[in-house]
């Protein structure tokens, strides 16, 4: 066997399929978790019921969020396939609506990510689990459907690219800008079918909900991962959703990666996306835009600590009298523990619109869709034609901040320039 050093994807890949996995590789690897949401599990269940077998019932785990609650007669059915399923075979791990949430972070909630672990999901931002050093990555429900059947499933183990991270963020300047400005240097197909492997002595200085965030838009530059190392704040994280042990995982000195990227934390700004990709980043202060609408929450910031920055800001302040403002905690859990320190009831004072744990808006679903010609600053990973609403609607993507700053004075803002005019 060869000994070459290898990179944090290829060590989980060996050690899933039992294999000398390297870059380029094709292995047949057992998955820890697979799961599947509301929308892309009814053509899963339809095609695993075709193969007439039992499931790995221990290994799938389902979760309405899409439409949830249903908006329609259409979601309502979908949502009725899933609990049917969940019913004949007895599914433990289906998260009813009002005991669950938004998918990822339930399944972070829940432990069913963590270090080591090969998860999948029939979603595209389950590489999400890669902040907590898992190699998680989207597949379609067909491929779903086989791990339902079997508990594995094949992958091309994919090429690595290095992203060395130092110094520390300042204030109001979090994952969020780090992945936009990321995506804006390589573009939304610079880590095509690659990892974005994450290190450094920068990753310390960030909070493992910055990196869960940083990781949930590696999709959005082509990722097939994006997964940053074990370190004492995951071990930390990990003690308080999982009892199980996991297997903490590093990349060997030497690994062989295809480019190496470096950011300076401390440089960092406040960063906005602009229509209409995730690529067309630019520091908030340099954005002259007005907003209708301001909507904080997703599975890219809908974390306890997302609510908290957030909170921090609209403390004392209005909403400005021309935004609706819409905050939407990820989960139950980060919901009820936001409830409990106050947050939620400092959004409604504010006149903020609180919901609970929903995708919703963030896919155009429902609870705070645009009109034509309006625009939204919004915390969420997507800015596409037409994803929250009207196609002649535009997405402005940030992070909490400056979300929480722009409601305020109802055009985009950097936080530093409202806490200047106190």
């Amino acid at each position: 066997m060869r000994t070459d050093p290898k990179t944090i994807s290829e060590k989980i890949l060996s050690l899933k399929s039992r294999t000398d996995a390297r870059a380029g590789d094709i292995v047949e690897a057992d998955v820890d978790y697979v799961m599947v949401n509301d929308v892309t599990g009814p053509l899963a269940f339809q095609e695993f019921e075709a193969l007439e077998c039992e499931p790995v019932r221990e290994k799938i785990v389902l979760i309405p969020d899409h439409f949830v609650p249903n908006k329609d007669v259409a979601s309502a059915k979908q949502a009725k396939e899933m609990r049917d399923f969940a019913k004949r075979w007895d599914i433990k791990n289906y998260f009813e609506v009002g005991r669950g949430g938004v998918c990822h972070q339930v399944m972070l909630d829940n432990g069913f990510a963590y270090p080591g672990a090969l998860v999948v999901g029939a979603d595209s931002h389950t590489c999400t689990y890669g902040g907590v050093n898992a190699f998680a990555t989207g597949v379609g429900s067909s491929e779903a459907a086989a791990v339902f059947a079997t508990g594995q499933l094949w992958f091309k183990v994919p090429g690595s690219i290095r992203v060395l991270l130092r110094g520390r963020p300042s204030k109001y300047v979090g994952g969020k800008d780090l992945v936009l400005k990321l995506i804006s240097d390589i573009g939304v197909d610079g880590a095509t079918y690659k990892t974005l492997e994450f290190g450094g002595t920068g990753v310390s200085a960030l909070t493992v909900s910055d990196r869960l965030s940083v990781s949930n838009m590696a999709i959005e530059a082509g990722g097939k991962a994006g997964i940053f190392p074990c370190d004492a704040a995951t071990v930390a994280y990990m003690k308080t959703v999982r009892k199980d042990g996991f297997n903490a995982t590093l990349p060997d000195g030497g690994a062989s990666y295809e480019r190496t990227l470096e950011y300076d934390l401390s440089s960092l700004e406040s960063m906005v996306a602009l229509p209409h990709l995730p690529s067309n980043g630019k520091a908030a202060r340099d954005v002259q835009v007005q907003i209708d609408q301001a909507y904080l929450g997703s599975c890219t910031n809908g974390r306890i600590e997302d609510l908290r920055l957030a909170a921090e800001i609209m403390r004392g302040r209005k909403v400005h009298r021309d935004v609706r403002m819409v905050v939407v905690p990820a989960s139950v859990k980060v919901f009820e523990q936001a409830m409990e320190e106050g947050l939620l009831t400092e959004f409604s004072k504010a006149g903020a619109f609180v919901s609970g744990p929903t995708c919703g808006a963030c896919l155009g679903g429902h609870m705070g869709i645009l009109a034509p010609g309006e625009r939204c600053v919004s915390s969420t990973n997507r800015n596409f034609i037409g994803r929250m609403g009207h196609r002649d609607s535009e997405v402005y993507l940030a992070g909490p901040a400056v979300v929480a700053a722009s409601a305020v004075t109802g055009r985009i803002t950097d936080p530093r320039d409202l806490e200047a005019v106190q």
